[in-house]
């Protein structure tokens, strides 16, 4: 298991370097690390989650969007950008991925980001969007309780997308999100080079 999915501060080495991305229609200059997930750019997952935004429901112009898992900050960066009204939080358990996910805001104009621990979030912060590539690997248990911990903040509104490979148990978990929430439609969004894209949708 890589530590980085559950350890505050990882004991592996930080080594940063310059990282060119294209995000939201946008070239940015951005710093990444060997120390957190897919550091060296954007994961298959992610990609095809961002490419895809026109396929899941569209947040409110300042509404609240939550990147969970936020690594480097791909996820959350485009949120802020393609939503520069709206208030945009990353989340994360790594301290390096957070340093560098603010390092990266700033480099991006990102004003709108807020960049903070899972138990810093403040206990009545409602969501209109969910946006994540869920940390699978850390096993079902522990990814069953992190995504009801999650979605309970939505908003009767409010929906999430996550994005998770074929293999790796989407279609089983889609299943389980129905189960969960029935109260909220949960459908395959779009599906792509071997990943789902599920969307939780608003309440009745």
């Amino acid at each position: 298991m890589d530590e980085h999915y559950f350890t505050a501060s990882p004991s592996a080495e930080d080594r940063r370097f310059p990282l060119r991305v294209r995000l939201a229609d946008r070239d940015l200059d951005l710093v990444s690390s060997t120390a957190v997930f897919s550091g060296h750019g954007l994961d298959k997952a992610t990609a095809v989650l961002l490419d895809r935004l026109d396929e899941i429901a569209e947040p409110p112009a300042d509404g609240v969007i939550l990147d969970l898992g936020c690594g480097w900050g791909p996820i959350a960066l485009t949120a802020a950008l393609l939503h520069p009204d709206a208030e945009v939080w990353a989340v994360d358990v790594s301290e390096r991925a957070r340093e560098l996910t603010r390092e990266n805001a700033r480099r991006a104009g990102a004003e709108n980001l807020r960049v903070i621990a899972p138990d810093e979030v403040p206990a009545d912060l409602a969501l209109d969007a969910l946006w994540s590539n869920p940390p699978i690997r850390i096993g079902k248990p522990a990814l069953h309780a992190l995504l009801l911990e999650w979605t309970a903040r939505l908003r009767p509104t409010g929906t999430a997308a996550l994005v998770v490979g074929k293999n790796l148990g989407a279609d089983p978990l889609a299943r389980w999100l129905g189960e969960q929430l029935p109260a909220r439609p949960v459908r395959k969004a779009a599906s792509a080079k071997g990943f789902r894209i599920l969307e939780i949708g608003p309440g009745d």
